[in-house]
């Protein structure tokens, strides 16, 4: 592949100007729990010969880093879950240019791993919980004991990253009563919370996502009724918008990607584990990484050319819940949160 026209640039920007600095890439499909909004009941994992290796998800972060991503995201499934994660954790934290390497995590592994993570340079940290209660927990995590998952919070609080956001998904019928708990939850520790709209990932099967969904409009509502928010132009790397709550450190996100469009200034992409690069949460524009990894004639300059080349196909949207829009078919574990 050596007969290829040199690159003309070494950025990665789509072509609505938007430059691309953030990636979340996956390190496994797997997952210790079963949440109801991001897999069924009875999952199908990918074969081990088809997702990336440690070796090759380091090779994708050191070429995006290359190519000026200066933000990395750890997603999954879950990510402790695979084995000898930490040895890729240690490496992308050694990683010359990269400002921010970052973790979410359902927070049961922590209590071994926080520590660890924190040393490895892993900066930020965001926990999903969506209920403080253990029968309803397990009810949406399917498996999930709220107790590990409660002590790695404290884990990770007492480790010292420089900031820890707890997410929750909020459903109407499962928790929609509980966003206050949440929220006062966090506050309580000086930690952030974001709130996330279901999103239409895939076909739930014990419910209708459509049914479910509760907007961030009424949860902001809801919890104005306990605290004063005052609106917050600071930002991350991420689709979170931010409101302060007033006299304490906390800050409250609301990620909003069913009621509120967040794609104009959209800076990231997704790394799944089988190597299928996503230029959308939304959509299904992909170009196939493990061809290119697993091919011994292409070299690194080939896979930077991949990237920037896969600009062209970043589309300016989604459309989550619009019928005249294919919907995708592929569940977040498979996405990489």
């Amino acid at each position: 592949m050596a007969d290829k026209p040199k690159q003309k640039t070494t950025k990665l920007i789509d072509k609505f100007g938007r430059h691309i600095d953030y990636i979340r890439l996956s390190v496994t499909d797997r997952c210790d729990f079963r949440c109801v909004y991001c897999m069924t009941e009875d999952m199908t994992f990918l074969p081990r010969k088809e997702i990336l290796t440690l070796e090759e998800l380091y090779r994708v972060a050191r070429v995006f880093t290359e190519l000026g991503v200066r933000k990395i995201r750890l997603t999954g499934g879950e990510p402790m879950v695979r084995s000898n994660v930490m040895s890729l954790v240690e490496k992308l934290g050694a990683l010359p240019g990269l400002e921010e390497l970052l973790l979410t995590t359902n927070g049961a592994q922590l209590e071994k791993y926080a520590g660890p993570l924190k040393a490895a340079g892993v900066n930020r940290i965001n926990i999903s919980i969506d209920s403080l209660d253990a029968q309803r927990f397990k009810r949406i995590s399917r498996v999930g004991k709220l107790d590990k998952v409660l002590a790695g919070i404290d884990a990770a609080n007492a480790a010292g990253f420089d900031r820890i956001k707890l997410n929750s998904v909020i459903m109407r019928g499962y928790n929609d009563d509980e966003v206050v708990s949440l929220a006062e939850y966090a506050i309580e520790r000086d930690i952030d919370i974001a709130f996330i709209e279901e999103m239409p990932l895939g076909e739930a099967s014990d419910h209708n996502r459509e049914d479910t969904t509760c907007s961030n409009a009424w949860v902001r509502k809801v919890i104005e009724e306990k605290f004063k928010l005052a609106d917050s132009t600071e930002t991350t790397a991420g689709p979170s918008r931010y409101v302060q709550v007033q006299g304490k450190k906390s800050r409250i996100a609301f990620i909003s990607p069913v009621t509120h469009n967040f794609c104009e200034d959209c800076n990231r992409v997704r790394v799944t584990v089988e190597g299928r690069l996503l230029l959308c949460l939304g959509n299904e524009h992909s170009i196939d990484l493990r061809a290119i990894l697993r091919d011994s004639q292409c070299s690194d300059d080939d896979l930077k050319q991949a990237l920037i080349d896969s600009m062209e196909i970043k589309p300016e949207r989604h459309y989550f819940f619009d019928k005249d829009h294919v919907q995708p078919v592929r569940l977040m574990n498979m996405t990489g949160g």
